[in-house]
């Protein structure tokens, strides 16, 4: 695993940045997702490709949205700091082997089938150009004009992190309201002026941002920044 998918992983796998990073980019900052209502779902799968051999994926981050013990939704996060031309076919490989794993739960009761729940993939991407590749499945591939009726899209949630609004940024609460403050200002003013904000998840914001945008700013003695940062919150 690289050191950016573990940077990227390490921050947004805590229930606050995560539920906030759904809260914003799908509900407008209403707190739909609350950070309790979330629990670890597993990031591998595995398929067999035409060979017959088996392969595993992984995703970056995923976890189940729970009403009691109900799971509503698993909601997943896939990080991209270079665009991907094949993204919608990698995320409907992520997002089937999830529904396949429900074919396969154990019946919660006798005769009676688990309820089935959606699966939602969120793309975050950091680059400073626009997503200019295919978002749909139908952009990926080539569809005989015979079949165009029959064909079924299938839709990705590419998110452009740089090119988010100031007020949609203002509407973060968590860390995160930080690393996409930083991509948006490096995109508008080609420089960035840190706020007054309290990091909460300090080494993991700050080793973000020092591996995504590969800032020597950044790369200080974490120990020491955490160890300040701590006082300033007790």
């Amino acid at each position: 695993m690289g050191e950016k998918d573990i940077a990227e992983k390490s921050l947004e796998a805590y229930n606050d940045v995560f539920s906030d990073i759904v809260n914003v980019l799908l509900f407008d900052g209403r707190s739909v997702v609350q950070e309790d209502d979330l629990t670890d779902a597993p990031v591998p799968s595995q398929y067999k490709a035409d060979s017959g051999k088996l392969h595993e994926q992984v995703r970056d981050v995923a976890k189940y949205w729970m009403n009691d013990r109900v799971r509503l939704c698993l909601y997943g996060l896939e990080n991209q700091t270079a665009i991907d031309t094949d993204i919608p076919l990698r995320v409907m490989g992520y997002d089937g082997a999830a529904y396949r794993s429900q074919l396969l739960d154990k019946p919660s009761k006798a005769g009676e089938r688990n309820p089935r729940y959606p699966v939602v993939t969120l793309v975050l991407y950091f680059g400073m150009g626009r997503w200019n590749r295919p978002k749909r499945l139908s952009e990926s591939v080539e569809i005989p004009r015979e079949l165009e009726k029959w064909f079924s899209d299938y839709k990705v949630n590419v998110f452009e992190i740089a090119w988010l609004s100031p007020e949609t940024v203002a509407k973060f609460k968590s860390d995160f309201r930080i690393v996409a403050d930083y991509f948006v200002q490096l995109r508008t003013n080609k420089d960035y002026k840190p706020g007054k904000e309290v990091i909460r998840h300090v080494h993991e914001t700050l080793q973000l941002l020092s591996v995504l945008a590969n800032d020597k700013r950044f790369g200080l003695d974490m120990d020491a920044i955490t160890e300040v940062k701590e006082k300033d919150l007790l």
